[in-house]
């Protein structure tokens, strides 16, 4: 790995944080106006509808065509994009069509960006360092999204939703910059056999592409749930400022700061499977809690729960990325961020009708509940399959008799 794919990173805590405080910014101005989960489920599901039908689609052109180039076409349409909301603010556009849209054509961008960033890695970085940087990547991509709240919250309250989303369309240019300093690709990539996936701790065990596309997209579903059931917890219903939901959300990247770290020693610890499933539970249990006992409390369970998660989540991207051929990365991430978003879809509508009709308590706790049978299909399916490859290891070969009885 040169100190120039080092410059990926940065760049995508950049793109992350510029996502997210599109995203974020335009839930707190609906609860503004509104005050209601339900106008801001419809904005999460509006971005992530386009993901989920595009991603599997645009996932196999991140394995036909330069994956840098478009990285950084990514982000150079994603900042005429997020300056469009301020502009149209400016003229005197309707605010809620002008959110839903903007948002809606970012998320048609993110569609592509996901796999070909995946892919670009993939390709750039060596074998040996791949867990390494993916959990760099991971902790930036996760970091951004949830320090967006910080930076959107408090730019939002203080400053006002103009400049904050001007700011926000610089983040996509620089992160263009910081890809494009990259460099292109030298040498050639010998192509590598696809094999199957084989734990160090848990030898002998097969684990199938199904059941790590679930792990990976009940990532997605957590994060993105979670933050639209935040700003109607915090602003809607404890009325707080939005500088308090930033300070809560900012402790949280301080949490996935602190879970890059304890990853090199608990990955091989407990191994990669049994961290993104235990992981992935125990978040559960904490979400649950989370909306209990008032703003101390949340801000300390978000830390714990962001720590967790994000040991979860960077096994889980650790195990997909290593589960096909090189060459076909970009389609794998592509179909894990498309089912992952449609999934997103379901539990955004069921989450946002159970708080509307009760309160963000019980939002979370179907989150929770969806979390725990996701990680608990997961581990079925991954021992399943263990089971069917143990047993046809062992399983006599048929003798084959030619139509005339000789062998």
């Amino acid at each position: 790995m040169t100190s120039r794919t080092r410059l990926l990173l940065p760049a995508t805590f950049i793109t992350s944080l510029g996502n997210n405080i599109q995203l974020l910014g335009a839930a707190l101005l609906l609860v503004r106006a509104h005050g209601s989960m339900l106008d801001v489920g419809w904005l999460f599901i509006a971005v992530a509808v386009p993901q989920a039908v595009l991603s599997p689609y645009f996932g196999r052109l991140a394995d036909r065509f330069d994956r840098r180039r478009l990285w950084v076409v990514c982000d150079v349409l994603s900042a005429g994009v997020a300056l469009a909301l301020p502009v149209g603010l400016a003229l005197g556009v309707p605010q809620q069509p002008l959110v839903y849209a903007t948002n809606f054509a970012l998320a048609v961008i993110a569609a592509q960006f996901t796999p070909a960033s995946a892919a670009l890695i993939r390709e750039r970085v060596a074998a040996d360092r791949l867990r390494h940087f993916n959990a760099h990547y991971e902790i930036a991509l996760q970091s951004g999204m949830l320090l967006s709240a910080a930076v959107g919250g408090v730019a939002l309250q203080y400053f006002g939703p103009q400049p904050l989303f001007t700011f926000n369309a610089c983040t996509f240019a620089l992160s263009a910059l910081l890809v494009a300093a990259v460099g292109a690709k030298r040498g050639t990539v010998v192509p590598i056999k696809p094999l199957p996936v084989l734990h160090p701790t848990n030898r002998g065990q097969v684990l199938g592409l199904g059941p790590l596309v679930v792990l990976f997209g009940q990532g997605l579903v957590v994060v993105t749930v979670f933050n639209a059931l935040m700003p109607v917890l915090v602003v809607g219903e404890w009325h707080r400022g939005a500088g308090v939901l930033g300070v809560t959300d900012a402790l949280g990247g301080v949490g996935f700061l602190l879970a890059a770290t304890v990853y090199r020693w608990s990955g091989k610890w407990l191994g990669d499977l049994r961290l993104a499933v235990g992981g992935f539970l125990v978040c559960s249990g904490l979400l649950v809690l989370q909306p209990l006992f008032g703003v101390p409390a949340l801000m300390g369970l978000v830390l714990l729960g962001a720590f967790l998660f994000g040991q979860s989540r960077i096994a889980t991207r650790s195990l997909l990325m290593t589960s096909v051929d090189e060459s076909r990365v970009g389609h794998a991430f592509g179909v894990a961020n498309g089912y992952g978003l449609a999934a997103t879809v379901v539990v955004m509508l069921i989450a946002s009708l159970v708080t509307g009709r009760s309160d963000t308590r019980f939002g979370f706790a179907v989150l929770a509940l969806i979390g725990v049978l996701s990680a608990i299909l997961a581990a079925v399916w991954i021992s399943t399959i263990s089971r069917r490859a143990a047993s046809n290891q062992h399983e006599p070969r048929p003798v084959v008799r030619s139509p005339g009885g000789a062998l």
